[in-house]
C-alpha cells in the first residue's frame, strides 16, 4: 500500500483514561483493509504513521484497531506525540498512514 493520506480529529477514549485515538477515515480503513496482512491480536494491523503541523513531523509506527461501532480503524497518537505537536481533544490532525508488513 502507498501512503495514505487523511484528516481526523483527536478524542479520547474515556473521560478518565488517557489514551487518545484518531478515527480513520472510510477511504483510510478501505486502504488498510486492501493490504494483506497476517492476522494479529484484535485484529490489529501494524501501520506507520507521520503526523505533521506547524510543530513539523512526527513518525512513529504503531498499530491500527478495529472499532466495531464505526467500522473503521482506530490510531492511538501517543502523549509524546501529542506534546510535540501541541495537540489536545478535538484538535484535526494531518495524518499519512503505510502499513507495514
Amino acid at each position: 500500500m502507498d501512503e495514505c493520506r487523511f484528516t481526523g480529529d483527536l478524542f479520547r477514549w474515556d473521560a478518565q483514561e488517557a489514551w487518545f485515538f484518531v478515527t480513520l477515515t472510510e477511504e483510510a480503513t478501505a486502504a488498510v483493509r486492501e493490504h494483506p496482512v497476517p492476522p494479529r491480536g484484535f485484529g490489529s494491523v501494524k501501520v506507520e504513521v507521520t503526523l505533521t503541523s506547524e510543530a513539523g513531523e512526527t513518525t512513529w509506527r504503531t498499530s491500527v484497531f478495529p472499532d466495531k461501532q464505526s467500522g473503521r480503524f482506530l490510531l492511538p497518537v501517543k502523549a509524546a506525540v501529542r506534546k510535540a505537536h501541541d495537540v489536545d481533544e478535538g484538535d484535526s490532525l494531518d495524518l499519512a498512514l503505510v502499513v507495514l508488513a
